[in-house]
Order: C-alpha cells, then structure tokens, then sequence
C-alpha cells in the first residue's frame, strides 16, 4: 500500500528525535499510544511473515498454478517482504529516528518498503478487478482468463510500484544528524547540491508537497476506488441474480471493504493532513502530528497481516488445499498437482456461463 513513511517518518533530520522520550512529561496518553504503535508493528512482524510465509508455500508450492493463485502469490510475497522489514523500522523508531545500519541498507530498507507496500495496494486492485470480471463477464473470463495472460498482466502493479519508488531509490539516504552530533538518520536529501539551509528548505518544501499529492491520488484514492467499484458491482451481481441462498458471500466482501478502508483511511489522512502542513512538519513544531503518524501507521501496516486472512484464507480452495497439505507428504502433493495442471485459468472454478454458490463464496 502507498506510504508515506519517508515523507512523515523521516522527513528531515530535525524530526528524528524520540518522540516517546518527548512526550513522557506532556501526557501519559501520548506514552500509551506511543507504545500501542511499538505493540501493533510487532504483532504484525510476528503475524505478516508467518501468515504470508504459509500463503507463499501453499499457493506458490502446493496448489495448481491459476490466475488465482498467482494473484494470491505475489500479493502475499509483496505483504511478507514488507513485513520482514519491520525489526528495522521498530530499531530506529526505538533509538529516536537513528540510522544505526548505514547507508546501503537505509537505501534498501526503505525501497524495499515502498515498493512493497505500493505493489500489495494495487494487487489488491487488481484481484478486485479481476474477481469483478469473472462475475459480470464469466463468459469471457473462461475463454480468455489463462495463466499465461495473468503472468503478463501482473507485471503492472509491480512496474507501477516502482516507478513511485524511484524518489526513494535516488534520494533517500544517510544525513547527520545536526541536532545530534555524532547521529545519523535515513531521510530524504532533495537539495543535495547546496548546503544553505533557506535553499533545502525550499526545495523540501516543494517537492514533499507534490510527492505527497501524488501519492495520495495514485497510490490510494485510485485502488480504493477501484476496490469499492469492482465489490460494489459484485455485491450487485449476486443480489440480483440470486446466486446464493446465504448472505454470506456478501458479509465477507463487507468485511474485505471495510477493513481496507479502516486500515488505511486514517493513516491517509494524517498524510493528507501533513502535506498540508508541510511547512511545520520540516521545522519539527508538530508533536502531535507525530504521534498521529506513529499510531496510524502502525494500524495501516496491520493490513498486511491481515490480507492471507481476508483474501486467501477465506477462500475455500485454499483452506483445503491447506488442511489437506500440512498432514500429506510431499510426493503425493506434487502427483495431485499434475494431475490437475493446467493453463485455461479459472472463472472461479466451475466451466458454466455464472458462478455458482461454492464459487461465489470462495472468493
């Protein structure tokens, strides 16, 4: 998903300063909410690399390849490598905004983490819009749905991620830390030309602003919009042609929604609101926008862990390839698979003109 982690996290070596260590004497609400985001980032350390891990080796190891899995497979790989990246994150946010692993790995970390949290918020788009076409147009999506063609067209999102990474791969890097001699921190350095500090703060300024409204429009307002459309019209599609004797289909997309707006609304907004103080946020007079980053960061982050859940494991394929794989041995997984192996995609597994109802509930 897109963050703003460099723009509000480490937006200039003036800010990166310990913002528990600040605020113990102002409120001890400031410290419980501090130490709610250190707690959120940990668990979902512990949940994202062993909930994607299990998604990586079941979908990518033991299913039949699909434009299902495949889709599940690089949203879980792009969650678990972001995921991975926390121990590093928490490590500086804990040491004040410190840079202790030097320069190539802030460079890598942070790349790493952009790009991987852009790449899972438009495969996320991409299986909303992927699942809408099998439901509108199951006709087509058999005919023309293969696992050729979603190998092609899941190079998009990753291409589009990293060309918004890109500012981060060319201009984040290690600067020291002037309030603190001898400290380093990982931060932005657009003006690395000139040392005046009236001439970086300009050009901080300018190019945080654009970056921020940028990122705002592409990297969240365009794929929740699109999600909302895509499930709307679903939701829609199944109403009406009474696909389903249950409301259950309609709960979990509910749910799917909803935790993708809770997740990242908040965060968004604060991001929003940021931008717009860009002035404020690069002189460091903005505690409490601080600890509003620290918070809902932490809660924005949590939906990588819960993506296996909302988007793999809820769908019934997966569970009982799951179930049945953790008991079998190796061999007779791999004898199933080829068996089944094919590359004629899914239109949600079934070769009639609509979804039926374990179809429509798989999803």
């Amino acid at each position: 998903m897109d963050t703003n982690i460099s723009l509000l996290m480490n937006m200039s070596t003036g800010n990166l300063m310990n913002v528990s260590a600040r605020t113990q004497s102002a409120s001890a609400g400031y410290i419980a909410l501090n130490v709610f985001s250190y707690l959120m980032l940990a668990v979902t350390f512990v949940l994202g690399v062993l909930g994607n891990g299990l998604v990586i080796w079941v979908a990518g190891f033991r299913m039949v390849r699909t434009v299902t899995t495949i889709s599940y497979l690089n949203l879980a790989i792009a969650d678990f490598c972001f995921t991975s990246t926390l121990p590093f994150f928490i490590t500086s946010m804990a040491m004040g905004g410190q840079w202790p692993f030097g320069w190539f790995m802030c460079k890598f970390i942070f790349t790493i983490i952009d790009i991987n949290l852009f790449g899972s918020v438009f495969l996320i788009a991409l299986i909303a819009l992927d699942r809408c076409i099998c439901v509108l147009h199951p006709v087509w999506a058999q005919n023309h749905r293969t696992v050729s063609l979603a190998k092609k067209v899941i190079i998009g999102p990753w291409m589009c991620a990293f060309l918004l990474t890109l500012p981060v791969i060319i201009r984040v890097t290690t600067i020291p830390d002037k309030p603190r001699p001898g400290q380093t921190g990982c931060a932005f350095d657009f003006s690395p030309w000139t040392t005046d500090p009236v001439e970086k703060q300009r050009v901080n300024i300018t190019m945080f602003t654009i970056r921020g409204i940028i990122r705002f429009i592409i990297g969240f307002s365009t794929p929740m919009s699109i999600v909302a459309i895509c499930y709307g019209l679903i939701a829609t599609k199944i109403h009406r042609q009474g696909l389903i004797k249950s409301s259950r289909p309609l709960r979990v997309l509910s749910f799917v929604v909803a935790a993708f707006f809770l997740c990242w609304c908040p965060f968004q907004v604060v991001a929003l609101i940021s931008t717009i103080r860009i002035r404020e946020r690069l002189s460091g007079m903005t505690p409490n926008l601080q600890i509003a980053v620290n918070v809902t960061s932490s809660l924005a982050f949590f939906n990588s862990c819960l993506n296996p859940m909302l988007y793999v494991f809820m769908g019934q394929d997966f569970r009982e390839r799951l179930m049945h794989s953790l008991p079998a041995s190796l061999e007779r997984a791999l004898t199933e698979d080829s068996a089944q192996t094919s590359d004629t995609g899914t239109n949600l597994g079934n070769n009639s003109s609509l979804p039926s109802e374990d179809n429509v509930q798989a999803m």
